[in-house]
């Protein structure tokens, strides 16, 4: 992955894992709750 901006790219990659680990926490959430 060759970025000419390369803290920009790591802020997106920081960025997309972020919301990555958000979604996966909001659907454990959701799972645990829909689960009787």
């Amino acid at each position: 992955m060759l970025d000419p901006n390369p803290q920009n790219g790591q802020k997106k990659l920081l960025l997309v894992f972020g919301a990555m680990l958000l979604i996966t926490v909001v659907v454990g959430v959701i799972a645990s709750i829909a689960s009787p």
